[in-house]
């Protein structure tokens, strides 16, 4: 028997959406999502991400932002990179060497004391492929 569905059986939606852990939820989002943190290192990826540039999702962990964004701008700060680059088409590196286009939210942290940003991705390699045919 499962006792954390009979549990959540007795809660209100609301009361079991309240306790889900964060990342819990964030790995459960059908769309690519990444962390990265202030030094450049990846603090998360989801499933859909990882798959996006052909990695594990432990892959995607041990690698550094300069090594996912293709051609990002220098700044020394990386978190205004990543800012600069919200909302616009950014360049990944595949695992097999290509490039992958994808839209880049705007970071869910924004508060100026964050010490990671949080985007979100949509895919948009094969459809600019095609515009440009």
């Amino acid at each position: 028997m499962d006792r954390r569905r009979n549990r959540q059986d007795s809660q209100s939606p609301m009361t079991t959406l309240q306790q889900l852990p964060a990342l819990v939820a964030l790995e459960r989002i059908p769309v690519p999502v990444l962390a990265i943190g202030h030094d450049g290192s990846i603090l998360f990826t989801n499933t859909a991400f990882a798959d996006m540039v052909g990695y594990e999702p432990d892959e995607v962990l041990s690698l550094r932002f300069h090594q996912i964004f293709h051609q990002a701008p220098a700044s020394e700060s990386l978190l205004s990179v990543v800012h600069a680059l919200a909302n616009m088409v950014v360049e990944l590196a595949h695992r097999d060497g290509s490039l992958v286009r994808a839209l880049m939210s705007k970071s869910a942290a924004m508060r100026a004391d964050d010490q990671f940003a949080l985007a979100v991705f949509q895919d948009l390699t094969e459809r600019l492929w095609q515009d440009e045919r």
